[in-house]
């Protein structure tokens, strides 16, 4: 196996783990509507972090920091404008 396939294949190993990672959280979220544990601040400026992973992912043609970054980004983003509905005026 070349050693770009082994990169990428680790990348994607990576992107897949990190990416199921967020998965729990935002089927607890979704599910009970209970955001009082999520901050407000560390979500939003880890959905931008992500955002810009992606335009990097992009920009340098790493499909697996592309893949992982889409999928968390849309993860972060559900459960930032969860935040931002379900929370206690």
């Amino acid at each position: 196996m070349s050693l770009p396939v082994f990169s990428d294949l680790v990348g994607y190993a990576a992107a897949a783990l990190t990416t199921c990672s967020f998965v729990p959280q935002a089927w607890l979220t979704f599910k009970t509507r209970d955001v009082r544990g999520i901050s407000l601040g560390m979500y939003s400026v880890f959905t931008l972090g992500v955002a810009l992973w992606l335009v990097y992912g992009l920009l340098a043609d790493a499909w697996p920091v592309v893949a992982a970054n889409a999928v968390t980004l849309a993860l972060a983003l559900s459960i930032l404008v969860m935040k931002l509905r379900f929370r206690t005026r």
